[in-house]
């Protein structure tokens, strides 16, 4: 009888255990990655660094504009997040756009609908984490702006786009 009574409680305390780590796995799939700002990749392609370069100049830009960076590249099966901000009360998605020339409309026109109808999907996946984060649980005003990086010129396009 002492015997059974102990196979149980080890038996619990493995179950226990194993819905432990299966929450702490899910919690870390579903946190949002912040693990590469300000710094750069080390592999990628040339384009993929010229981005991440665009990327850190648009932060820069809107760091000096007041606005509190709050994470980068959040990537979930909807899409990615190049840059979420925090403006007063407002969170804000920032998609950055970079083009060297303007012979294919420029960088702010490659924000077209099915990039948009993304970036709202992915949007919707990470707002609920990032309300419990940094908005203690209450939805916040949300907008979505454009940063396009184009040679040397950076235009900031706020509330380019609604859900």
């Amino acid at each position: 009888m002492l015997t059974d009574a102990y196979a149980r409680a080890q038996q619990a305390q493995g179950l226990a255990l194993r819905r432990r780590r299966r929450a702490a796995r899910t919690a870390a799939r579903h946190a949002p990655r912040n693990d590469r700002q300000g710094a750069p990749p080390s592999a990628g392609s040339p384009s993929q660094r010229q981005g991440y370069a665009a990327e850190s100049l648009a932060l820069r830009h809107l760091n000096a504009r007041g606005l509190r960076i709050l994470a980068r590249n959040l990537r979930c099966k909807a899409g990615e997040i190049d840059l979420v901000a925090c403006q007063g009360s407002t969170l804000v998605f920032i998609e950055v756009r970079q083009r060297r020339d303007r012979r294919h409309g420029g960088a702010t026109a490659s924000v077209n609908r099915p990039k948009q109808a993304r970036l709202i999907r992915a949007a919707r996946y990470f707002l609920p984490l990032l309300s419990a984060r940094h908005f203690a649980g209450r939805t916040p005003v949300c907008r979505f702006d454009v940063v396009s990086v184009e040679g040397e010129q950076i235009d900031w396009i706020q509330d380019a786009f609604r859900s």
